[in-house]
């Protein structure tokens, strides 16, 4: 008996290895995924890919996926599907469209109405999955063709006829506001280093890239806040305890409705936020912004380590799903392969991450 006594403390104390706690991270598949593509890429595609030019077209895709993906992923983390996230892009981008062009509101009104639509709708979806008992998948599948709906009538109503609403960078042009949603970031830090020598200029001297798209600010300063938020607050436990097992967590005094609503609510405005972003930088909004995108947006979060049955993922590994989205999108045109190769990569990619993340759990729980 004494010495089943030991073996089990010894067991309880027993030091983990370093690949047992590399095994942990949901994100290992993504990081793995980056520096897998990155060779694939630097042995097949041009070499200007990796230049900072390079970069940065595959990264501004990225970005706009990625502030998608990680919303989502944390929904998925709370144990909820979200697949209207596409659809919000259209809605919100012709709500803020109208809201600039039609009712000529400057940016500091219509981008927080824009968010408060987005909210609102949101906390709907959130109310109807907990009121109804209804798996999210389908509510937010019948809030996909709703709002997607919506948009195609509410831009007809407000052209008087077009699907299309033009006219958004004309109505926000000298808004103080609009810089941070729209254009290039330190741009004199990008001049000095192009007269210092330190990155490509034209033949006048101007750098080849000016600055950082805004974007891809976004989608870091997201992904930190998220990873923040799911690893160092009281709030990151509790998602992560609704999507483990709701009942338990309820039990354990955790907010489980408000925390659903809340991450529902989140990854609406998420969306809003990409429509603000995108239809500022093209100066218009039409009914098929954001097509596709929820089903994106969710591989990109497997990818990361969302499992689909929640209480498992990681912000960062979003962040990195949606580099490697952004350099297969971009680096296939550096390639001499067919650009419809992209869509052959979505469905095996979504497999073998599930497959990998199966794999990582049971070997880390112990699971036959």
């Amino acid at each position: 008996m004494a010495a089943e006594i030991q073996a089990s403390e010894d067991e309880r104390i027993r030091s983990e290895t370093l690949a047992t706690k590399l095994m942990k991270k949901p994100e290992l598949g993504a990081i793995g995924g980056v520096i897998l593509v990155t060779l694939f890429f630097m042995l097949t595609a041009d070499s200007t890919m990796f230049t900072l030019s390079g970069i940065m077209n595959f990264m501004t895709p990225a970005a706009q996926l990625g502030i998608l993906g990680i919303a989502a992923a944390m929904l998925m983390i709370g144990g909820e599907f979200d697949l209207s996230i596409g659809s919000m892009v259209a809605f919100a981008g012709m709500i803020f469209g109208a809201l600039t062009v039609n009712l000529g509101l400057p940016l500091i009104l219509a981008i927080p109405l824009t968010m408060a639509f987005a909210a609102a709708v949101g906390a709907v979806n959130g109310t109807i999955v907990l009121r109804t008992g209804l798996p999210s998948f389908i509510v937010t599948l019948a809030g996909l063709f709703i709002l997607r709906g919506a948009s195609l009538v509410g831009l007809k109503l407000f052209t008087g006829g077009s699907t299309q609403l033009r006219g958004v960078r004309d109505a926000v042009e000298g808004d103080w506001l609009a810089r941070f949603f729209s254009g290039d970031a330190l741009q004199g830090l990008f001049a000095w280093l192009a007269s210092a020598g330190v990155i490509d200029t034209f033949s006048n001297g101007t750098p080849k890239v000016p600055g950082v798209p805004v974007e891809i600010l976004w989608f870091i300063g997201f992904a930190l806040i998220a990873t923040y938020v799911l690893l160092r607050t009281p709030a990151g436990n509790w998602i992560f305890a609704t999507g483990g097992d709701s009942g338990a967590a309820k039990n354990s005094g955790v907010p489980v409705r408000r925390v659903k609503i809340s991450l529902f609510m989140l990854t609406a405005c998420a969306a809003a936020l990409v429509a603000v972003i995108t239809v500022i930088d093209a100066g218009s909004t039409d009914a098929r912004r954001g097509f596709m995108k929820e089903f994106e947006a969710i591989i990109t979060a497997v990818i990361g380590g969302c499992l689909l049955t929640g209480g498992y993922g990681s912000a960062i590994g979003a962040f990195f799903g949606a580099i490697i989205f952004g350099m297969v999108t971009i680096g296939l045109t550096y390639t001499d392969f067919d650009q419809d190769w992209f869509q052959i990569f979505l469905g095996g990619m979504l497999l073998l991450a599930v497959v990998f993340n199966n794999v990582i759990r049971k070997r880390v729980t112990g699971e036959r």
